[in-house]
């Protein structure tokens, strides 16, 4: 049974070396979840500011003095005997040289291999922030005959820098998807992006795409994510009980919209920025603020807890 007791705020730092490697601590023996891989850091005392604590947290646990920091994701779980809020921070200056002061092993592991390694639940959704960038591109409707232009555009959204893109086109037929797809996908591959398909994960795992980002009207049907977890698995939101929802059955990542008010849906009423901070602030997955939103709008996504920005026509262009 889960405990009624308030949260236990938990700190977390992120530290690269010059490789770009994360450094992991392994819990020791007789603590939970003995043997599990985690970010380091360490439980907040009373009324301590998170910056704060996880100074010192760091410098207890592996010598470092952390110069500054900025927060990547906070996210609250429950396990059986209690219930954290974990803030995890990027350290982005420090001295000192990382060492094992509890006794606890250490390792520097590449971000794409930390999905590998056994750890916390808690600590998996700050993989999936590392591991995601902050701006997500959504493919514009074309005609079917219309394929020549979608598939350039893909390929100037990559060279301009996109790393993470949907092809969306919910009015094809599959046949027609899956030929733009194959040449997506290549396209992607050239540049180090990774490609999603929307609505169709069988799809993604035969043309081995990066991943699938399902509506929420599909997401409702689920009661488990419905592809392997070497892929994405994203699923679009309105409101935090589509959240919840899109966690229980395993989700990656959601984005939450409308923000601000968009052409695609004049009809929809903006949740505005303090509704989506709301959404993030009980949120376990890292979230993209989408609609009427672009470039320009990154740092207040930030500021309100999310990930980054989705986009369709800002990004396109």
């Amino acid at each position: 049974m889960t405990t009624d007791a308030a949260p236990i705020h938990v700190v977390a730092g992120v530290l690269r070396d010059r490789d770009g490697r994360v450094l992991v601590a392994e819990r020791p023996q007789g603590r939970h979840l003995a043997g599990s891989w985690e970010f380091p850091g360490g439980k907040s005392d009373a009324h301590e500011a998170p910056f704060d604590a996880l100074r010192r947290e760091l410098a207890e646990e592996i010598g470092v003095d952390v110069a500054s920091a900025r927060p990547l994701i906070s996210v609250p779980w429950t396990y059986p005997e209690k219930r954290i809020v974990l803030d995890a921070w990027i350290v982005d200056a420090y001295t000192g040289t990382p060492h094992a002061r509890e006794a606890q092993a250490l390792r520097w592991v590449a971000i794409d291999a930390l999905r590998t390694l056994s750890m916390p639940p808690a600590d998996v959704p700050i993989v999936s922030a590392l591991r995601l960038p902050d701006r997500y591109l959504i493919t514009p409707s074309f005609a079917p005959s219309e394929s020549r232009a979608l598939l350039d555009g893909l390929e100037r959204a990559c060279a301009a820098g996109f790393r993470l893109i949907q092809l969306r086109q919910p009015t094809w037929a599959p046949d027609e998807i899956a030929k733009a797809a194959r040449e997506a996908r290549a396209i992607c591959s050239h540049h180090g992006a990774e490609l999603l398909i929307n609505a169709s994960w069988i799809m993604a795992e035969r043309l081995g795409l990066a991943g699938v980002h399902v509506p929420a009207r599909i997401a409702s049907a689920l009661d488990m994510r419905p592809l392997a977890r070497e892929r994405w698995f994203a699923v679009s939101c309105h409101d935090a009980a589509e959240i919840r929802h899109a966690e229980r059955i395993g989700a990656d990542f959601v984005t939450v919209s409308p923000v601000a008010p968009t052409p695609s849906h004049p009809d929809a009423r903006p949740l505005g920025w303090p509704a989506f901070a709301d959404c993030v602030a009980g949120a376990a997955v890292p979230v993209y603020a989408l609609g009427g939103l672009g470039s320009d709008d990154f740092a207040s996504a930030r500021r309100h807890g999310g990930q980054g920005v989705a986009a369709i026509r800002a990004f396109w262009r």
